[in-house]
């Protein structure tokens, strides 16, 4: 996700002027249309989820560090948590609707980066990983419209390792693998939208 650019356009809603810093400006301007016009319709709640999603990336890294749970990031139980917990968060603070509404966008943006070649996450984004993003976000909107008072990061955690988000299937050695479990070379994956990988259950 680029979280890092989401953080940008919600700052420039939230205080409705343009940065005169340039490399602020820039940034903004590398944000997919989907995303800036979440921005634009939502400027009360902006504030909010520019928090968030700074506060997602932090702890995200902070779990790949500690290898609480495996993968680079790209389709791995990391990435899993990364939505869910980013969703989770969202729809405590501003609702499950803006937040679906915002998760929606940028799996939106991500096409778009496909089209344009652009990079997410070191890679280009295609429609199984946008499948996975999308079914992620959803676990964490159910985990976020709960309510229980039980810690967010605990239960999105548990909900990975449980099994109950979706990862792509890879071996041991963050290779991408068919459904069948065969070997899925690199070079037949890019430029593509559509190829073979193969969505799991998180647990496995």
């Amino acid at each position: 996700m680029r979280f890092k650019l989401v953080v940008f356009c919600c700052f420039f809603a939230v205080v409705f002027k343009v940065s005169a810093q340039e490399s602020n400006l820039k940034k903004f301007r590398q944000l997919s249309g989907p995303e800036k016009c979440w921005v634009i319709f939502h400027p009360f709640v902006a504030k909010k989820a520019l928090k968030i999603s700074e506060k997602t990336r932090e702890i995200t890294k902070e779990i790949k560090r500690k290898k609480v749970l495996t993968g680079n990031g790209n389709g791995g139980q990391v990435d899993a948590f990364r939505h869910a917990f980013w969703m989770a968060m969202l729809t405590q603070e501003i609702g499950k609707r803006r937040a679906r509404s915002l998760g929606r966008k940028h799996e939106k943006g991500n096409y778009k980066d496909y089209k344009k070649r652009r990079l997410e996450n070191g890679v280009i984004p295609d429609k199984i990983s946008s499948e996975m993003d999308r079914f992620n976000n959803e676990i964490g909107i159910k985990i976020g419209a709960n309510k229980n008072g039980l810690d967010i990061q605990k239960q999105v955690v548990e909900a990975v390792l449980k099994g109950a988000c979706k990862i792509i299937k890879k071996d041991a050695y963050e290779n991408f693998l068919d459904c069948d479990g065969n070997y899925i070379p690199i070079e037949s994956l890019k430029g593509k939208w559509e190829n073979k990988k193969c969505l799991v259950w998180s647990n496995e």
